[in-house]
């Protein structure tokens, strides 16, 4: 998939293309380049009125960037979705499976998930999504999260040319996550590449990426990748998805409480997977969400971890002076 290029569909876009392109676990979707972004925004003549509403926030006050974003997303709001983008939407959704299939419907920018800048999680995402309707108001706001006051903070302060953000969109079959969490290809609380660290909790991944729950924390490394530390998180709440749309917080089961998340052969079967991963993407240590439905791993995104501290220096070994030597 070389032709998935980061300007057409954003850091999501490419790297779970590419992670499909090479038969990895990646759940069933469609992406919608920037292009439609862009026709969206002239088929409404948007671009002006939101580059003069983002000018009176370059000062980078608060107040400012937040007015500046509530007017975008106003606008936003009111502009209607041209018949052609919104059929080529429908049609895509409708080969993704039966009835009104749940779908994650995330945003994937141009600015992120650069192994330089960290832009995670400025743009939203929207979780079991059904119905064509449905997917149509969400592909929408995604659009329009490019315009957060986060993202427009962000670009003001790493100097990035708001006329040259674009919105591509990924939108994925739900997966039933039983478990799901988070996967470090290399240890970021030590720099460790030989170690693989696992964060993981019942239920969706949002409430261990949003920081909602304790995660359980795993770490795994040596030859075989053996769990050398295993730390079971204080659960008591997980997010599900919700009977029609969107998310539910629901208590964990007592007895679920102290239990770990993960068996060793789903933990060995994760570490497997991002070996592959972080090979595929030239061996640079990947940050990877993942979630475990009827006991099979799905990876649903992979970015570069950025800010990785240096790797520790070689152990080193400190022996003592024989007896009797000077």
């Amino acid at each position: 998939s070389a032709e998935v290029s980061l300007a057409m569909f954003g850091g999501k876009g490419r790297s779970l293309a590419k992670l499909a392109a090479a038969g990895l676990p990646v759940p069933n979707g469609f992406l919608l380049s920037t292009g439609a972004y862009k026709g969206f925004v002239e088929a409404n003549e948007l671009q002006e009125s939101i580059l003069q509403i983002v000018a009176d926030a370059a000062c980078g006050q608060t107040a400012a960037i937040e007015r500046a974003s509530a007017g975008v997303e106003s606008l936003f709001e009111a502009a209607k979705l041209p018949r052609g983008i919104a059929e080529s939407i429908t049609q895509a959704y409708a080969t993704l499976g039966e009835d009104e299939p749940p779908v994650a419907v995330r945003s994937s920018a141009t600015t992120e998930d650069l192994p330089a800048s960290s832009f995670a999680g400025q743009h939203d995402t929207f979780l079991n999504v059904r119905g064509e309707a449905a997917v149509l108001h969400a592909v929408c706001r995604c659009w329009a999260s490019l315009w957060t006051a986060r993202a427009i903070g962000y670009r003001i302060r790493m100097d990035i040319d708001q006329r040259s953000a674009a919105m591509g969109v990924v939108v994925q079959r739900m997966v039933a996550a039983e478990v799901s969490g988070i996967l470090f290809t290399a240890n970021p609380a030590t720099g460790n590449r030989s170690e693989l660290v696992v964060n993981a909790s019942f239920g969706l991944g949002e409430s261990v990426v949003g920081g909602q729950v304790t995660p359980d924390a795993y770490v795994l490394g040596g030859e075989r990748l053996q769990v050398m530390v295993s730390q079971i998180g204080g659960r008591i709440q997980m997010v599900v998805s919700a009977v029609d749309q969107g998310v539910m917080t629901l208590p964990v089961p007592e007895h679920k409480q102290k239990e770990s998340s993960l068996s060793p052969k789903t933990l060995s079967e994760l570490a497997s997977l991002g070996r592959d991963v972080e090979a595929l993407f030239e061996g640079h240590p990947q940050d990877i969400e993942w979630a475990v439905a009827d006991g099979k791993v799905w990876l649903l995104q992979s970015r570069p971890i950025t800010n990785l501290l240096p790797p520790p220096p070689p152990d080193i070994a400190w022996d003592p002076p024989s007896e009797g030597a000077v």
